[in-house]
């Protein structure tokens, strides 16, 4: 279905707001994205390492009456809080879980429906556009989240039923896979440095914004390091999904070369974000689980690595 018009409820994530006059300035120096991009019209991913560059989470990011909302994986919610709030207490930012205050929406196929409430979503990823009250964001081609304020999702609910199929998570989450998006999910907290997720790929890294909690380590992989481990998409021939963090083996180097980031099912098969040895997966033989585990087949990512690029944002 992940080809088709639909849309679902994104119940897997949560929403940590950051409100006040340094809002901005604060979180400029505790995420890997650079808040001076944000606008009105720009949403962003981006992250937030530990002092030796792990990604504590992931996030998409968005300006919103005074300050910003961040998306991430429900669980990660309340400990990214907890340890934000150490850091704030100097400033003029409040940090809260509003996650009850917005129903979240992901489109697929679906910018005639947006377009039926009022949101003519450009294009280009990361584009936003707005009413007064509801916010499309452009997540990669042809998808699109919407934000509704939760007094109105009943409504803008009853809207996106009459011209859209209902469809379940994982037709969303395969959407998201196959557009190469990884995720810092509980079971992965503080594991991945950004590059392993090709973070910097899809815009989730600025290398010009100056110092925030990891950059050090960020910059210097970026700049002076050979990347080992990195992002790739996979299909598995079975029906029972793999957990993030689910170890991949290679029998050539007859030990383990990597974990699953998120998994979807598609048809018969399944697909899979995951971070591999990058020796180990130009191989080819990459085994889930274990040694002897089923065998998985690489896929195509939608865009290149290019480090000049990358460092220019």
């Amino acid at each position: 279905m992940a080809d088709s018009a639909f849309f679902c409820s994104l119940t897997h994530e949560g929403v940590l707001a950051v409100r006040g006059s340094d809002a901005a300035k604060f979180l400029q120096g505790q995420l890997t994205c650079n808040l001076n991009y944000l606008s009105e019209t720009q949403a962003s991913l981006g992250a937030r390492c530990t002092q030796k560059g792990r990604m504590q989470s992931s996030f998409r990011i968005l300006l919103q009456g005074d300050g910003v909302l961040m998306a991430m994986a429900t669980e990660l919610l309340e400990p990214q809080l907890a340890d934000l709030k150490k850091y704030a207490v100097f400033s003029k930012s409040k940090l809260t879980d509003e996650s009850a205050a917005w129903a979240r929406f992901g489109l697929a196929n679906a910018d005639a429906s947006l377009a039926a409430l009022g949101l003519a979503l450009p294009a280009e990823t990361d584009s936003v556009v707005r009413t007064d009250s509801l916010i499309a964001i452009r997540v990669s081609p042809n998808r699109a989240e919407l934000w509704v304020p939760a007094e109105q999702a009943d409504a803008v609910r009853s809207q996106l039923v009459a011209q859209l199929p209902q469809a379940d998570l994982n037709a969303w989450l395969l959407g998201q896979i196959r557009a190469g998006i990884g995720q810092v999910m509980p079971q992965t907290r503080e594991l991945f440095i950004p590059q392993m997720l090709n973070l910097q790929a899809v815009g989730g890294v600025s290398f010009k914004k100056g110092c925030y909690t990891g950059q050090e380590i960020v910059a210097r992989m970026q700049y002076l390091g050979k990347l080992k481990r990195r992002l790739y998409r996979l299909s598995l021939e079975t029906v029972d999904l793999p957990e993030p963090g689910t170890p991949l083996f290679s029998p050539s180097h007859n030990s383990a070369i990597g974990e699953v980031v998120i998994a979807a099912k598609a048809d018969q098969s399944i697909e899979l974000l995951a971070v591999l040895q990058a020796e180990a997966a130009d191989n080819g033989d990459v085994r889930l689980g274990t040694l002897e585990g089923p065998g998985l087949h690489l896929l195509d990512l939608p865009y290149q690595l290019d480090r000049d690029r990358e460092i220019q944002r």
